[in-house]
C-alpha cells in the first residue's frame, strides 16, 4: 500500500505536446486511443544512400502559432519546439505570464541533442559554398542552454532559474523529476519541465550504423522486431504545488508520486538489468508505493532487440510474476529522444484522466524472451490509480517517474 509522506503534493495542470501523431493535448488523447502512427519518410535532411530512411517528424508544426515574444527565425528548431510546448502547457493550465512572473518558478528542458541540428546546418553550409566561417546568428542558435532559457525570456520570467538537462533518452524524466523537486524543496511553487528534440541527421547516423534503425515501423516487444525508428517533439508538462493550485482553482490532471534516478554505467549503449531494477526499486522507494499498487507500466520500449528483453527482465526482477500492462507509445511516435520520456509521461496523464490504456502498435507476433501484456493494436478501456514510466539512456542513465491519479 502507498505509504503516506508529509512533504508537499506535487500536480500536474498542464500539459503541452508537440509530436508527429498530434499536437495539444486533446489531438495528442485522440491519436493515443486511436493508435495512430506518425512514421513516414524523413524530410529534415538527404537520407540519399541509406538502406532505411522512414522517421516520425512533425510535419505541420509552424512556430508563429505559438511564440509571440521571440522570433522564431533566431531560435533553432529544437528551440521552437520547447517554447512552442511551453506556451501550449501554459494555455492549458490556463495561466499567464503574469502569473509565473509573481511566484518561484523553475524551467527545466531535457534533451539528447540541443540544437545539433543547428551545428549539422551551419557544416552544410561550409562544405557546399566553401565558407570558412560560421554565421554568427547561426552561433547563437546552436546553443543549447537556449532551449530552457529562451522559455524563461518568451514568458518575460527575469529572476526563474533556466536548467537544461543533457541526460539523453531519459533527459525528459530527470527534468521532470528536477521541477518536482523544486516544489517540495519550497525552491518554487511552480514548474515547467519536460523535454524536446529536433529531428537530427547525428543522431539517425549513429542508429543506423548500430544497425538499430527499424526498415519502415517500430514494432516493441513484437518477435520480429528491428529497431527504432527517430524522432521528434515536444513535450511540456506545469507542476504545481497542490495548494496553490487549488487557490486558483486550477483544473487537476494528475499527481507526480515520485522518481528514481541511476547510472549504472555498465554500457556505452546496452541498458543493464540490474541498473535498470535498482531505479524502478529507487522511484517505488520514493513514491512510497510497492508494485502491487502499479495498474500500467509505460516502458521505454524502443524496439530493439537488446533494450526490450532487458528492460522487461529488470521490471520482472522488481514485479515478480506480476506484471501490469506494459506498453511503449514509441510504436507510435518513434524514439523522440529527451522528449520520448516526457511525452511519454504525458501519456500516462491522459491515461489516468481519460481512462485507457494507449496500444503497443505493429504488434504481430509474440517474444517468448519477453511474454508481457503490451496491450496490441488497441487501445483499452481501463481505470487507472497509478502509473509508471520509464526511461533507459546511453550510458547507463535511467529515471523512472511515478504517477498517480489525484484525489
Amino acid at each position: 500500500m502507498p505509504v503516506e509522506s508529509t512533504r508537499p503534493r506535487v500536480v500536474i495542470t498542464g500539459l503541452g505536446v508537440i509530436s508527429s501523431i498530434g499536437t495539444g493535448a486533446e489531438e495528442f488523447a485522440r491519436a493515443l486511443r486511436a493508435g495512430r502512427s506518425g512514421a513516414g519518410p524523413i524530410r529534415a535532411f538527404d537520407t540519399e544512400g541509406f538502406e532505411h530512411t522512414n522517421g516520425c517528424e512533425v510535419t505541420d508544426f509552424d512556430p508563429t502559432a505559438w511564440i509571440d515574444r521571440l522570433d522564431p527565425r533566431e531560435l533553432g528548431r529544437a528551440t521552437q519546439l520547447a517554447v512552442s510546448g511551453a506556451n501550449l502547457a501554459l494555455a492549458d493550465a490556463r495561466l499567464s505570464p503574469a502569473y509565473l512572473r509573481a511566484r518561484p518558478a523553475v524551467v527545466a528542458v531535457g534533451t539528447t541533442s540541443g540544437e545539433t541540428r543547428e551545428v549539422e546546418l551551419a557544416l552544410q553550409r561550409q562544405l557546399t559554398t566553401g565558407a570558412t566561417d560560421i554565421e554568427p546568428a547561426a552561433a547563437r542558435r546552436a546553443r543549447s542552454g537556449r532551449l530552457s532559457a529562451d522559455i524563461a525570456r518568451e514568458l518575460d520570467l527575469t529572476e526563474v532559474e533556466a536548467v537544461t538537462v543533457p541526460t539523453a533518452c531519459a533527459a525528459g524524466n530527470y527534468a521532470i523529476g528536477y521541477g518536482y523537486d523544486a516544489i517540495v524543496d519550497g525552491d518554487a511553487e511552480l514548474a515547467l519541465c519536460g523535454g524536446v528534440d529536433a529531428m537530427v541527421r547525428t543522431n539517425f547516423i549513429g542508429f543506423h550504423r548500430l544497425g538499430t534503425i527499424a526498415p519502415t515501423v517500430c514494432a516493441p516487444f513484437d518477435g520480429d522486431r528491428r529497431g527504432i525508428l527517430t524522432g521528434e517533439g515536444s513535450g511540456i508538462l506545469v507542476l504545481e504545488r497542490l495548494d496553490a493550485s487549488l487557490a486558483r482553482g486550477a483544473r487537476i490532471y494528475a499527481e507526480v508520486l515520485g522518481y528514481g534516478l541511476s547510472c549504472d554505467a555498465h554500457h556505452a549503449v546496452s541498458p543493464d538489468r540490474d541498473g535498470v531494477a535498482d531505479c524502478i526499486a529507487r522511484a517505488h522507494a520514493n513514491a512510497g508505493v510497492g508494485p502491487d499498487d502499479l495498474d500500467l507500466i509505460s516502458a521505454h520500449g524502443t524496439g530493439t532487440k537488446t533494450n526490450d528483453v532487458t528492460e522487461v527482465a529488470a521490471i520482472r526482477q522488481v514485479f515478480g510474476d506480476r506484471l501490469p500492462p506494459t506498453i511503449s507509445i514509441k510504436s507510435m511516435l518513434g524514439h523522440t529522444m529527451g522528449a520520448a520520456s516526457a511525452l511519454a509521461a504525458i501519456a500516462c496523464v491522459l491515461s489516468l484522466t481519460e481512462g485507457f490504456i494507449p496500444p503497443t502498435i505493429n504488434y504481430r507476433q509474440p517474444d517468448p524472451e519477453i511474454a508481457i501484456d503490451c496491450v496490441p493494436n488497441q487501445a483499452r478501456p481501463a481505470s487507472l490509480r497509478r502509473v509508471q514510466n520509464n526511461a533507459l539512456a546511453f550510458g547507463g542513465n535511467n529515471a523512472v517517474l511515478l504517477l498517480g491519479a489525484y484525489s
